[in-house]
């Protein structure tokens, strides 16, 4: 068998508001390059076979698995990880929201959780607690409790929508 050079794609994307330049591998997963090559270590490994919703990222504001999402599929799309939220230091309402609601234990499928919640609210700023359990069923926590996070949820869209009309 004779070894032979991968060819690398070029891909332009906006992650976390920031143009990036990339070559890639065909074959690298999105997760990969946010961790490897980005530095993004909010994005988190566990199942690799996208049912557990850690590694959840939005492309789009579209939450996707970053684990079984091929890096040159974000080619011209913007990314946002759960670094990109906090502002100058300052948390996301959505993040504070599962701070003040003690939605967080250990803390590793926050991430994933808080972006989730985030897609949610954009498309429905006002969920009832089903509609929260059902977007939400791709995201498993291991150690929390769901009633802390579907109060966290409640909490984020009130204020998400209190802050619409400052």
């Amino acid at each position: 068998m004779v070894a032979r050079d991968i060819a690398t794609i070029h891909v332009s994307a906006t992650v976390n508001g920031e143009r990036v330049e990339l070559d890639i591998e065909p074959r690298e997963l999105l997760i990969q390059v946010l961790r490897d090559r980005l530095g993004l270590h909010g994005v988190k490994q566990s199942c690799d076979v996208q049912v557990c919703g850690v590694c959840t990222v939005l492309v789009d504001g579209e939450p996707v698995s970053s684990c079984t999402t091929l890096a040159l599929e974000i080619d011209g799309k913007h990314v946002e990880t759960i670094e990109g939220l906090a502002t100058d230091g300052i948390l996301d309402p959505i993040q504070q929201a599962y701070v003040d609601c003690a939605a967080i234990q250990c803390g590793f499928c926050t991430p994933g959780m808080v972006l989730s919640t985030k897609a949610l609210l954009a498309q429905s700023p006002s969920p009832t607690r089903d509609e929260v359990k059902t977007y939400l069923s791709g995201n498993i926590c291991r150690c929390t409790g769901y009633w802390n996070i579907l109060d966290a949820v409640d909490d984020a869209a009130r204020r998400l929508r209190g802050s619409e009309g400052q």
